[in-house]
């Protein structure tokens, strides 16, 4: 895949068709947090309600289609140093380096539209190992795991907890956006 047809950008009604392809697809959602979206109506009310007024919701793009998405949460009050941040790709598209591509894009972005920010911050289920990969090949520390730490799909889930601190060397990142 040609890294140059990667782009992101904020989500807009006329993504409908593309973002239920793989917005409805069990294999990308049972790792996340979104339910799996069932029907068109479902997808244009997820995407109104949730992507486009969210701060830091992206549609991960190829030739402009969503084929995912990048989601930046900041906290709030005395947490207002650190972010979560948390991404999806349509199956047909794993393997490719896109995720990572993605994420090193939200990084050089993140950190200079929020100075204040320190922490960026992301989970992994433990047995999602290509998402674990995406992330460190993004510049991100492995800090440890969380043993039964949240619930997901009906499920108690352990999660490997990544970190990149706004200190840490990014502008090898920066390079390879």
């Amino acid at each position: 895949m040609d890294s140059e047809r990667v782009t992101l950008r904020p989500f807009r009604v006329s993504d409908v068709d593309d973002f239920i392809l793989w917005a409805g697809d069990e294999q990308v959602t049972r790792t996340i947090r979104w339910k799996t979206i069932t029907s068109k109506e479902e997808a244009l009310t997820f995407i109104k309600e949730v992507c486009i007024p969210h701060h830091f919701c992206r549609s991960i793009c190829i030739d402009d289609r969503s084929i995912g998405f990048v989601l930046v949460i900041r906290w709030s009050g005395g947490d207002r140093h650190k972010a979560d941040i948390g991404y999806g790709v349509a199956a047909k598209y794993w393997g490719q380096g896109i995720a990572t591509k993605a994420v090193q894009m939200v990084i050089s972005e993140v950190f200079k539209d929020f100075p204040d920010l320190v922490r960026l911050q992301a989970f992994s289920v433990v047995e999602n190992i290509a998402s674990q990969r995406v992330l460190e090949k993004a510049g991100f520390t492995r800090e440890g795991l969380l043993r039964k730490y949240a619930f997901l799909k009906g499920q108690l889930k352990d999660l490997v907890i990544y970190s990149l601190l706004s200190t840490d060397s990014i502008g090898a990142v920066d390079d390879m956006v």
